[in-house]
């Protein structure tokens, strides 16, 4: 099969995993590309299903070293229909554990059939001016790595025989760890805020309401901490100790850098 349509279909509140899948479809250079990005609510198919000679590629951060549960729910509507399925998974610089075989089982249940595979880096949620981890990843070299794997998947299209492509051996366990029961905990505005809305327009959990203040639902929240990241004001701030404890020890365990990994 060639790649004519190319579907994009991802969940990334802080772009990365956006990025990475940009990259690889500059590689693929198809036809058309159809981007389904399912981070904000109000942008979620009520279905969608994919026909047999698309060429799909699904990618999602990593959390606690699983498919984010919102990912997870809000692919229920998804349908293969026995076409090509790139898993790719964004990971800060720690590990991604089990979530990219966790994302290559998801897509063979809703019926795709996956042609490779791969696992890029990404700046870690808790990345900070003070706790760097993995800032400003995906940076040149990682997209080009991408674009790189794009290219390598359009040659490999020419030639490959779905109801005949083998097996990946992909990394991780069956079962998959355990999900981690995180606290309720939310970044705050500070001083600095300017109530423009930003924060709120980002989120993806639905978890800010800007109004004449801030108001944060911590149990909603999912600390993918995109509110931050996107602040003009530096007014988000994570104040609770165990989540910034927590990016001390990732900013000095995770410092050696750690490349893609591909699966073909």
């Amino acid at each position: 099969m060639s790649c004519s349509k190319l579907k994009l279909i991802c969940f990334s509140p802080t772009r990365t995993t956006r990025k990475v899948l940009d990259a690889i479809a500059e590689g693929i250079e198809a036809d058309s590309v159809e981007v389904i990005d399912v981070s904000r609510l109000e942008s979620i198919p009520d279905t969608y299903e994919c026909a047999d000679d698309d060429l799909v590629i699904i990618g999602v951060p990593v959390y606690y070293g699983r498919v984010p549960v919102p990912a997870v729910k809000r692919f229920a509507t998804l349908k293969g229909s026995g076409g090509a399925v790139v898993p790719v998974v964004v990971y800060g610089n720690r590990d991604y554990d089990d979530a990219l075989i966790e994302l290559t089982d998801m897509t063979v249940r809703i019926g795709f059939t996956p042609i490779a595979a791969a696992a890029f880096i990404g700046e870690h949620s808790f990345s900070g001016p003070d706790t760097p981890i993995a800032a400003n990843r995906p940076d040149e070299d990682d997209l080009a790595k991408a674009r790189k794997f794009g290219r390598d998947l359009a040659e490999r299209l020419n030639s490959i025989d779905l109801e005949n492509a083998p097996s990946l051996d992909i990394p991780g366990n069956k079962p998959y760890k355990p999900l981690l029961n995180r606290p309720a905990a939310a970044p705050i505005s500070v001083g600095e805020c300017q109530l423009c809305g930003s924060c709120e327009k980002v989120c993806p959990a639905d978890a800010i309401q800007v109004g004449t203040r801030v108001e944060t639902d911590a149990m909603k929240c999912i600390l993918c901490c995109a509110c931050v990241k996107i602040c003009a004001f530096n007014a988000r701030k994570m104040k609770l100790e165990r989540i910034i404890q927590a990016a001390n020890t990732l900013s000095i365990d995770c410092a050696e850098r750690k490349e893609p990994e591909l699966f073909t």
